[in-house]
């Protein structure tokens, strides 16, 4: 079939590989290029060990301290409040003891899939290279907290995450650049990290060409069922697809709304700082618990990067919330380069309330697929999502249920 994909990002092109193997014509259309969103500055964790969705009551536990910091792990924009009260009062009916099962339940599902997908991905493209499997470490500055923490590590190993508990001693012998303020520690063996996010997303454009798939530079303005689908360009002109696949990220929700496809998809936008060239400070990704940032030593330079912040897509960046992040990193991790050598991003994650991605057909035709809304778990997810659309499109039962991912559970 002729299939375009709108998205160049990592589920986008993913989705356009697992398209094209099956011998589809697949065309990607993107506004800017690929890994211009998310998909480049992400923290670079393949993080398929995680079974928590953000919505719990743990986070919502934390969420009166965390305002209370307008530079903390959370935080709201003043201007913002109102647009994003919905998008909150979904996440605290998400947070619901039922409701969170269920979530739990199917993010497990699909971070199952996560890393056999990437593994068979990156294998047949040869790029094996970008996946460093180190593990990684969630670490604590507090003994009550990370006792509390037990039972929710005994609860991943009950779902076959493996997981081991360090102390202070151990957690230095691995990383010895944590600071004396770290007591303990959970690794996670299986956990992995790429090389750099921008370079796995330019690699995965640049074989996708390399197999015949077509790219052009443009934005989408609409979408129209019917047979062939057609899809309006800004600035004029269209084209046709016998099926479209809408992974466009944050910019998905407005083509999805047109096709009568409600979705309360917002973003949370996440900051980093990078330093090019600075590497064989840490050996694997580090989170750091309670303090809303990880480091992660990419190939390209340390990045330490988080934090949440409910802004909308148009407010401009408040680097501020970089700076404290770089604040708290100097007194958990030692020699640090300064703050001013480093490069500064913010980049949009696509969030859902229930932080479980939206992966199946429109209302208005099953012609048009969606893949988006994966949150803190893009890269982690995207091949695994890619698999899924291919099966849909190709008539065959998905390897897992879709029904709590499926665009028409809202």
């Amino acid at each position: 079939m002729k299939i375009t994909v709108i998205g160049a990002g990592l589920v986008g092109l993913a989705s356009a590989h697992a398209l094209a193997a099956e011998g589809h014509d697949v065309t990607v259309l993107d506004r800017e290029g690929p890994a211009a969103g998310a998909s480049q500055g992400n923290a670079g964790w393949l993080a398929h060990t995680d079974i928590d969705p953000i919505a719990s009551p743990k986070m919502l536990r934390r969420v009166p301290r965390f305002l209370l910091d307008p530079l903390g792990p959370l935080a709201i924009r003043p201007s913002y409040l109102l647009p994003i009260l919905p998008w909150l009062t979904r996440l605290i009916w998400a947070s619901r003891p039922d409701n969170l099962a269920r979530s739990v339940e199917a993010l497990v599902s699909l971070q199952r899939l996560a890393m056999p997908a990437w593994t068979k991905l990156s294998g047949e493209l040869g790029l094996a290279r970008l996946i460093h499997r180190r593990g990684g470490l969630f670490v604590f500055d507090d003994a009550d907290a990370f006792a509390r923490a037990k039972g929710h590590f005994q609860k991943q190993r009950a779902f076959g995450v493996a997981c081991d508990l360090l102390d202070a001693v151990e957690v230095r012998q691995m990383e010895p650049a944590l600071s004396d303020r770290i007591v303990a520690a959970a690794f996670f063996p299986d956990a992995a990290h790429v090389t750099d996010p921008r370079e796995v997303t330019q690699a995965l454009f640049d074989a996708a060409l390399e197999r015949g798939v077509r790219f052009q530079k443009a934005a989408v303005s609409r979408i129209e069922p019917g047979s062939p689908v057609r899809i309006g360009l800004a600035g004029g002109g269209s084209r046709t697809a016998d099926k479209v696949v809408l992974a466009a990220g944050a910019w998905s929700k407005p083509l999805a709304a047109a096709l009568g496809d409600v979705v309360p998809l917002d973003t949370e936008r996440g900051y980093n700082v990078s330093f090019p060239g600075v590497t064989g400070l840490l050996n694997r990704p580090v989170s750091f618990d309670g303090q809303g940032f990880v480091a992660t030593p990419l190939d390209s330079g340390l990045r330490i990067g988080g934090a949440v912040e409910l802004g909308g897509l148009e407010l401009p960046p408040n680097h501020a919330r970089t700076r404290a992040l770089y604040a708290k990193a100097t007194r958990y991790l030692r020699d640090l380069p300064a703050f001013d050598s480093g490069t500064l991003w913010m980049g949009f994650r696509p969030s859902i309330p229930d932080s479980l991605p939206v992966i199946g057909r429109s209302r208005a035709t099953p012609d048009v697929l969606y893949a988006f809304g994966h949150g803190h778990y893009g890269l982690t997810q995207s091949a695994a999502t890619a698999d899924l659309v291919a099966a849909l499109i190709a008539g065959r039962a998905p390897a897992i249920d879709l029904a709590r991912f499926s665009p028409q559970r809202f």
